[in-house]
């Protein structure tokens, strides 16, 4: 884009003062919304602001991303000028133009919407998941199983309350895995056991053989990056009908397969069994703070007393607001326009790490984020203070508490968020990490 590009050369100056939109479409022929989208565009990615009675100006931050960035430090606030941590998505990228108009429409029809709604999710919602899942992921939802939530975390908090509930004691989740996760499920009384992490993914024969609340990662494991294999799968579901356990499956960045299309849902292999968790934290953005969970029969009731007991609902606005973009195609067109750059950023950080001799991301092809191994633990904790002096945010297996009983023969490794920068600074952030890696 030509306005991009004289900003980042300096041919604008900050400060300088645009041309308004009205103006500027009617110079350059186009329409204005088109000029009107562009600008959020840039404003989004930190490019131009807007300066309330000047309009919109060059920001002073534009021209300095232009600079190396390794070569930065940190402000004197303690804050760090390079965030990799995982995940994230590029919210630069958010489809404000889509969304503001889905808006609109919404708020054009029926006023009916904006009275108390069913805490489980508006119908026309959970109709469009249940569609969407269904055809992306492979999942067998009818629209009476969905039930739509604030996020993955919320949802993780009410089934914890749910099968405490019902008698359940004891959850197990990856180790490695999200340490948030574990804090959440203790919040619902419930005691947490690890699940080792092997090549194959979490290891079944580990479970507990007493009911439990499974918690896994199956198309993408957080952090190592592989699929759980297919005889896992297998044994994960022969454990939840044998002993009468219940599986939550965390699909956070399951349309984000870069070699292959992206592995089917676990949840056919019993829809009595598996709890199918998703959310747009990872394809639109975190603070939507909208998710979904495809509920087994057994579950419903309890889960639907606690999300009444806690007023767990989610703003009517919003949830219309994602029905539309579902229902006319724009969600799935973003997701394929991030698709791409993901994987392209991947394929980069994979370059530049081969040209340095560097660590070879785990993992399979897919994501977010990248798991870069190193020599230890206390060499990972070396490169993310190295990091944090630079002005680079890193996570790392042992630093992040990803391991459930951190000890220093366990592997170390860094967590890279290669989504998180937004467009234009992707490159100056992988040139900071290089430098960092060398």
């Amino acid at each position: 884009m030509a306005l991009r590009d004289a900003v980042r050369s300096g041919r604008l100056a900050p400060g300088t003062r645009l041309p308004g939109t009205r103006s500027l479409a009617a110079d350059l022929g186009l329409a204005r919304g088109t000029v009107v989208q562009v600008f959020d565009q840039l404003v989004a990615e930190g490019w131009l602001v807007g300066v309330a009675g000047s309009g919109t100006v060059v920001n002073d931050v534009a021209t300095a991303t232009a600079r190396p960035r390794a070569k930065r430090s940190p402000s004197a606030s303690g804050g760090s000028c390079i965030d990799l941590r995982p995940g994230r998505p590029d919210v630069s990228a958010f489809p404000r133009a889509a969304w503001a108009g889905a808006v609109r429409r919404v708020l054009a029809g029926s006023s009916a919407p904006l009275d108390y709604v069913d805490t489980a999710g508006l119908p026309v919602l959970r109709a469009a998941v249940a569609d969407h899942i269904a055809r992306t992921r492979g999942v067998q939802a009818a629209p009476e199983s969905v039930v739509v939530t604030a996020g993955f975390t919320q949802a993780l908090a009410l089934l914890g309350r749910a099968v405490h509930a019902l008698g359940v004691r004891d959850a197990v989740t990856e180790d490695p895995g999200f340490a948030r996760h574990r804090q959440v499920l203790q919040a619902a009384r419930l005691h947490v056991r690890p699940l080792p992490v092997g090549p194959g993914g979490a290891d079944p024969s580990a479970l507990p053989d007493r009911p439990a609340l499974a918690v896994l990662t199956p198309a993408h494991q957080h952090p190592y990056g592989m699929p759980l294999a297919p005889e896992h799968r297998a044994g994960v579901v022969a454990w939840a009908r044998r002993c009468g356990g219940f599986v939550v499956e965390d699909d956070y960045d399951g349309e984000f397969r870069y070699d292959r299309q992206p592995v089917g849902a676990m949840q056919p292999l019993d829809p009595d069994r598996v709890v199918f968790a998703g959310s747009v934290s990872k394809t639109l953005a975190p603070a939507m703070r909208i998710g979904w969970l495809v509920v087994p029969q057994a579950l419903r009731a309890a889960l639907r007393e606690e999300m009444v007991a806690v007023a767990a609902a989610v703003p009517a606005v919003d949830q219309l607001t994602l029905a539309d973009l579902l229902g006319r195609g724009d969600y799935d067109r973003h997701v394929r326009r991030v698709r791409l750059a993901y994987r392209r950023r991947r394929e980069e950080l994979g370059n530049r790490l081969a040209a340095i001799g560097g660590p070879v991301p785990a993992g399979v092809a897919a994501g977010l984020h990248a798991l870069l191994p190193v020599g230890s633990a206390a060499q990972e904790r070396d490169l993310v203070a190295a990091g944090e002096r630079s002005g680079v945010r890193l996570h790392g297996l042992h630093t992040s508490r990803y391991w459930h009983r951190p000890a220093p023969e366990r592997p170390g490794a860094l967590v890279i968020g290669y989504a998180t920068p937004a467009a234009h600074a992707w490159r100056p952030a992988l040139d900071a990490l290089i430098e960092l890696l060398r």
